[in-house]
């Protein structure tokens, strides 16, 4: 098959056409982020230590509850009260005990090294959203994804220079059986990208294939000195863990590979109707499952997660951008520094239905606070809107460029050049411009961010231009993207034995019963 029929896109171009436009841009990753801005941080140490007690208060007076069999034992065997009905009651010592145990920080490692991250204090990543049931394509037509959508979002992510990670499922792939998409889906990941990535843990068993294909990746008995992917644990709130997430964070755990630790907070639906006391219970759960990672694999690396949002109370929809989660993101970042555990928010979220300026307002408002949050795992950076049921590829490039900015504003402010710029002053004088003064023409491209996807021309040369508004331009960056993209190609004999556990799974793994449930 020729070059021109490969291309993803359906345009024609072949080898030049791409390298051509590769040159016009930088694919070069952005090193894990070092924030260097003091952080947002409301409560003080009275307050922290009250949400502290009122969270050790619920978990030892109410309980969690693990609805799991292995769970329940592996508490009994540590030592927990534990109830008939599955609820486990804490003695605050022993959280703190265990707890403690939890990495502050670590490494993860790539198929590249040259993309491995530090992770935890002060270090960021930012991560692609995960988990929409549908997409805005390239004409910006919302409907239902295909495997190739799929890989079109981890080809984007591996292109993103403020990405740090292909997530996983960016967009489900409805045209592969449920039961095997995880396979496939973790295959994506892999193949497109030479970055780090998310791991299924949609089954206790997809969660052991994620791993038997990191196995495979990385060659046998590199995971367990090696966190190379992440797994997400979401809790029902309020305070119960299933057998589903249980048995999937075992499954990452036992093997030394992070889990997110996630309560699912719909702020006055499923917690209180107060930002303080959500957080209180949300804290609780966060807890109880952070501590159980350490029960599995004492030592393993683990993340205070959660999942953030207020539900209106005039159509019980979830909201973004709201005052209280960005309040709720501060308070928590505070609980995960005062317990020394690494920490995931979730970011540029949106409710609305197009690349709009609710998309936009809601977004920004979100990616500040969870900047200022201190966040170290910036889960859902790229692409989420209408409460995460699309995936846009329009708003997944202006995201990742809004998530640049961010980089660089967290970053903090450079004095290296100081000096050479002020005493340009002295040489331009009063009432002459800098513009072609040699410190403004060696420094003119780094100085300030340009975003390419802002238009700030003005309105007579954007009429000129076409008029031409931040949807389609995105969306002519997408196709660009698309077509400048090369494969980090994976070893011949790892792609081999990849698709060689693919196929003995998909043989022994029932497609049709899969089928069946989603019609």
């Amino acid at each position: 098959m020729g070059e021109e029929q490969q291309n993803p896109t359906g345009r024609r171009g072949g080898r030049g056409a791409r390298r051509e436009k590769r040159m016009a841009h930088d694919f070069t990753m952005l090193p894990a982020l070092e924030r260097k801005l003091p952080l947002t941080e409301p409560m003080d140490e009275e307050q922290i230590e009250k949400i502290d007690e009122a969270s050790l208060d619920i978990l030892e007076e109410v309980g969690v509850v693990f609805r799991d069999e292995i769970a329940i034992a592996d508490w009994k065997k540590a030592g927990a009260d534990v109830r008939d009905d599955y609820r486990v009651h804490f003695d605050r010592d022993m959280i703190r005990e265990l707890i403690s145990t939890i990495p502050e920080h670590f490494t993860y490692h790539a198929r590249d090294p040259e993309k491995n991250l530090p992770f935890g204090k002060n270090h960021s990543v930012f991560i692609p959203m995960t988990g929409a049931p549908y997409l805005r394509d390239l004409d910006d037509n919302r409907r239902g994804p295909t495997l190739d959508d799929l890989a079109n979002f981890h080809k984007l992510s591996h292109m993103l220079p403020a990405m740090h990670s292909s997530a996983h499922h960016i967009v489900e792939p409805m045209d592969h059986a449920i039961s095997h998409r995880h396979l496939r889906i973790t295959y994506s990941s892999m193949k497109h990208s030479d970055k780090t990535f998310m791991g299924m843990t949609t089954s206790p068993k997809n969660a052991e294939d994620v791993m038997d294909m990191c196995d495979i990746l990385f060659g046998e008995g590199f995971l367990e000195k090696h966190p190379v992917v992440t797994g997400n644990c979401n809790g029902n709130s309020p305070l119960v863990w299933d057998e589903v997430m249980l048995g999937a964070m075992r499954a990452f755990c036992k093997r030394n590979q992070p889990v997110l630790c996630s309560p699912f907070v719909l702020g006055g639906a499923n917690t209180p109707a107060s930002t303080a006391a959500s957080v209180a219970q949300l804290n609780a759960e966060a807890l109880s499952a952070l501590a159980y990672t350490q029960v599995i694999n004492k030592g393993c690396p683990a993340i205070y997660g959660h999942y953030l949002s207020t539900v209106s109370m005039k159509s019980g929809a979830p909201m973004a951008g709201t005052p209280e989660i960005s309040l709720m993101n501060f308070m928590i970042g505070q609980m995960a520094r005062y317990y020394k555990v690494p920490w995931r928010t979730s970011n540029t979220l949106g409710g609305a239905k197009t690349f709009d300026a609710q998309a936009g307002y809601e977004s920004a408002t979100t990616l500040m606070a969870v900047m200022m949050a201190g966040a170290n795992y910036i889960w859902h950076s790229a692409g989420w809107n209408e409460a995460g049921m699309h995936c846009s590829m329009a708003k997944f490039v202006v995201d990742a460029e809004q998530c640049a900015m961010a980089y660089r504003m967290a970053e903090g402010i450079k004095w290296d050049d100081f000096d050479e710029a002020l005493s340009a002053v002295r040489d331009i004088g009063p009432g002459g411009h800098y513009l072609g003064h040699p410190h403004t023409q060696e420094k003119f491209q780094s100085a300030f961010f340009m975003p390419e996807l802002f238009d700030n021309n003005s309105i007579e040369q954007w009429a000129a231009e076409g008029s031409v508004e931040i949807n389609e331009r995105a969306l002519k960056q997408v196709k660009s993207l698309l077509d400048a993209y090369e494969e980090p190609k994976l070893d011949e004999g790892t792609n081999e034995a990849l698709l060689d556990y693919i196929a003995r799974r998909e043989r022994e793994i029932p497609a049709m019963d899969a089928l069946n449930q989603e019609d």
